[in-house]
């Protein structure tokens, strides 16, 4: 059910738009593993899919993130962004190698399920 549900996410370049190969491969993985972990869970149709929307959703704005910080070099973008998302996460401070930050980000990010129900 997992990978029917991600194929539309993955099939276009919005999810890693503007990221080096290897920190989209680790937001990649993260997703799946996110997408795996939903798969276990005994949801109807409708509430699988508004949980994998939201992965993408959540994804995207990681990867917005890791982009405006790393590649954009932009600050405050990525400060305002970070306040929009409630990003649980400690904001970087410094200048970041983009795979060091991605992987920090996403070990961060709360498992499918840890959330408030939809």
């Amino acid at each position: 059910m997992s990978h029917r549900l991600l194929s539309p996410l993955l099939a276009g370049d919005a999810l890693t738009r503007g990221l080096g190969d290897p920190e989209a491969r680790i937001l990649v993985e993260w997703l799946v593993d996110q997408a795996d972990l939903l798969a276990q869970r005994d949801l109807g149709e409708a509430r699988a899919e508004a949980e994998v929307g939201w992965l993408g959703r959540r994804a995207r704005a990681l990867g917005r993130f890791v982009r405006l910080w790393c590649h954009d070099q932009d600050a405050a973008a990525a400060y305002q962004l970070a306040a929009s998302e409630r990003f649980p996460w400690p904001l970087p401070t410094q200048v970041m190698d983009p795979c060091d930050l991605m992987e920090e980000i996403t070990s961060w990010e709360h498992p499918v399920g840890a959330r408030s129900p939809l």
